[in-house]
């Protein structure tokens, strides 16, 4: 019987008859495939601590405080948009955020689909846009929400636009849209930059500069509707200084950051580079295919917004991995067809990549039988027992698990602990409008004067990073003198002020 089932499914795989899909059929596939990858997170207290900064900003904005005001975090406006909206309309709802979440991961696979088949057989750009659902989904902390997916979707429709149409209103839809992705990540304005300079090379090579020059005014007017439109209820207020200062400033001094190199950049860029060098020098895509440059020059801005940062974590990879797919994709259709015999090792493989969500998928199951709830994670247990064990939330500190200040309905101690981890950002300050000079006054401020009631920390990690050796020393050090270990939630650690 296996057997028989084997050779079905085998059959329905290799009669898929990929000419005959329309871009219904190929977006349905892809959001049940996000949807399936990504759903067992949806009851993940956080999955990256990005990802809860962003929702206390959002929360903030819906209680009528514009970012950088009551909270600070260091991205621009827009990243806090998409979560203020749907908190908005759907509540304190970790399902509603990333249910949309994945269908903007649905989204974006389906526009690098329609972009992949414009170069190339819809047999690749469907395997193409499928691996972008789980290029963005899976390997480290790509389940939740994060800026760089709301980013990298304006960024993939604004190109979409610029491979099919060729029309100074689609370009005016696509500056607005390239505006939507630079205000979501600042460092999508290098490639903006690129594609302004590619368009002006390939206008004069093409005899149509003046065409093109007239294409990209209304790209950039676009643009800089969108820049303003985030400035508007700033100007509105009189705090246009806020919003420049906080947007554009601050991440120039963070680049400049101590921990921050542009050698640390290097092992991915390097790599990334070599793949697609291999790639043009033994002709496994066309170069002189205008799309295969547009990609080109979109894959060098975002390297170069990466070297220029002196910083590269995972989920940054996010907005590579659309236009580094499609040639990569389109060079491995090149290589000898797997032998019939080994298709069925070829699927079975293809079935085992989501491994980390067939595991969540049983820890959200054993969470239930346990706890009664599909909602796990001390970001949620712990607000659970603090609220069921009536303790003090009003004057709480998470060094960790900090989407607990949501789940309370509390605040941050301060603007530059929205972020636990910014408190060490001493670069940072004079854009928070703070008044400490340095992490470690910073610190002293919250533990000795505002003196929370309750302190969360993580069991088995380090409050601060390992570099960070004085702030570790401090509050190790406070915490045994002045409080107490009043419960440990898994682990998560609840330190409670002595009288």
């Amino acid at each position: 019987m296996t057997k028989n089932l084997n050779t079905t499914v085998l059959q329905k795989f290799r009669s898929l008859r990929y000419q005959d899909l329309d871009w219904k059929t190929v977006f349905f596939f892809l959001v049940v495939i996000s949807v399936f990858i990504r759903f067992p997170f949806f009851f993940r207290d956080y999955v990256d601590r990005d990802e809860s900064t962003f929702i206390l900003m959002g929360q903030s904005w819906v209680n009528g405080h514009l970012p950088y005001t009551q909270l600070w975090d260091l991205k621009p406006p827009i990243t806090f948009l998409y979560f203020a909206i749907i908190i908005k309309i759907f509540g304190k709802s970790f399902f509603a955020i990333r249910l949309f979440g994945s269908l903007l991961v649905a989204l974006t696979a389906w526009f690098t689909y329609g972009i992949a088949s414009k170069i190339t057989s819809k047999k690749i750009a469907f395997w193409v846009a499928v691996f972008c659902v789980f290029f963005e989904s899976l390997f480290g902390s790509l389940q939740g929400v994060m800026s760089e997916h709301i980013c990298t979707f304006f960024f993939v429709a604004a190109l979409f636009i610029l491979f099919t149409k060729e029309d100074s209103k689609w370009f005016f839809t696509a500056g607005l849209l390239l505006g939507l992705s630079v205000m979501t990540k600042l460092n999508m304005a290098y490639p903006v930059l690129s594609l302004g300079i590619f368009y002006q090379w390939d206008g004069f090579r093409t005899k149509r500069l003046w065409i093109h020059l007239k294409y990209l005014v209304f790209m950039g007017i676009g643009f800089v509707m969108t820049i303003l439109f985030t400035l508007l209820p700033y100007y509105l207020q009189g705090i246009s200084d806020v919003w420049w200062k906080s947007i554009f400033e601050a991440p120039l001094a963070y680049s400049e950051g101590k921990f921050h190199s542009p050698w640390k950049t290097l092992p991915y860029v390097g790599t990334i580079a070599l793949l697609l060098s291999i790639i043009y020098f033994y002709k496994l895509v066309d170069w002189r295919s205008k799309g295969i440059q547009l990609l080109t020059v979109v894959v060098v801005g975002i390297l170069f917004s990466y070297v220029q940062a002196g910083k590269v974590n995972g989920h940054y990879l996010i907005q590579l991995y659309p236009f580094i797919l499609i040639p990569l994709g389109m060079a491995v259709s090149k290589l000898p067809a797997i032998p019939k015999k080994f298709s069925p090792i070829a699927i079975l493989l293809l079935i085992l990549i989501p491994m980390e969500s067939y595991l969540e998928y049983g820890n959200i199951i054993s969470n239930k039988l346990e706890k009664g709830s599909f909602y796990n994670g001390e970001g949620i247990d712990v607000p659970k027992y603090i609220l069921d064990h009536k303790l003090e939330t009003e004057n709480i500190f998470f060094t960790e698990y900090h989407i607990g200040y949501w789940l309370l309905d509390e605040l941050p101690p301060t603007s530059a602990s929205t972020h636990p981890s910014n408190i060490a950002r001493e670069e940072l300050f004079p854009y928070m409008n703070n008044p400490s000079k340095s992490g470690l006054e910073e610190l002293r401020y919250i533990m000795e004067v505002i003196q929370p009631n309750l302190v969360v920390a993580r069991k088995g990690k380090r409050i601060f990073y390992e570099k960070l050796v004085e702030y570790n020393t401090y509050i190790d050090a406070y915490l045994a003198q002045h409080y107490e270990l009043k419960a440990t939630i898994d682990r998560g650690l609840i330190y409670q002020r002595l009288e």
